[in-house]
């Protein structure tokens, strides 16, 4: 029987390398994304190519209003991107964008008929997001069991999480061993229009020592101060 199972796919370091994963391990994919307020489409317009170059066999992009609530730097042009370490839960956290992720993604696979939902959430080296946490997958994937049709009929979902213990080198050595090619993506939260990465958010640092413990030349596009 053919295995597939839908990727949530960012534009990202990690929503590539989950892909990258998933297809190794003999799923047919389908990508699902957002445009969901952020700052930029330059992530999107990674996540169309990464598409395109997987050849997933549906990809699709949700416009998502989360701009109209605000309450983060990603969504609310009065909330400025931090360019320092921040403690606690950043501003750059969206609120409940996991949730609504994971939950149109449930829907999808509900109506396809699969069971299987890759995200690329990591709890190692991560911005300190509650809905990037064990804890929240294993609540979601409990929800999903009991708050749909299927999962009332006895089909089981599964939330896979294949890079969330993994540090950001180790995720970077995996997706190199799968033939990843990281310029492709775009991880700022401040990239520019052509993708260009600021150098300086928490996403940007993550990635950069990310790239240096790994012991790997960064393919990033910085731009140009």
């Amino acid at each position: 029987m053919d295995k597939k199972a839908i990727i949530l796919l960012s534009g990202g370091l990690d929503s590539v390398t989950t892909l990258a994963l998933a297809q190794q391990q003999g799923y047919q994919c389908y990508a699902l994304s957002f445009d969901y307020g952020q700052r930029h489409d330059a992530e999107l317009l990674a996540a169309a190519r990464i598409a395109a170059t997987y050849q997933v066999i549906d990809h699709k992009i949700i416009k998502l209003g989360l701009g109209s609530i605000g309450g983060s730097a990603l969504t609310d042009s009065h909330i400025a991107v931090p360019d320092s370490l921040q403690a606690g839960i950043p501003v750059t956290y969206v609120p409940a964008r996991n949730t609504l992720f994971l939950s149109f993604a449930l829907g999808w696979a509900e109506v396809l008929g699969l069971t299987d939902i890759f995200i690329g959430v990591n709890a190692v080296d991560y911005s300190g997001y509650p809905d990037c946490r064990p804890e929240f997958i294993q609540a979601f994937q409990t929800l999903a069991n009991l708050a749909t049709k299927a999962g009332v009929e006895g089909q089981e979902f599964i939330i896979h999480t294949p890079l969330i213990s993994l540090s950001k080198a180790e995720i970077i050595k995996l997706g190199i061993d799968l033939g990843v090619n990281y310029q492709d993506t775009v991880s700022c939260y401040s990239a520019d229009e052509q993708g260009s990465a600021c150098g300086i958010c928490d996403a940007c640092r993550l990635r950069k020592a990310g790239f240096n413990q790994a012991g790997i030349t960064d393919p990033t596009n910085y731009q140009k101060n």
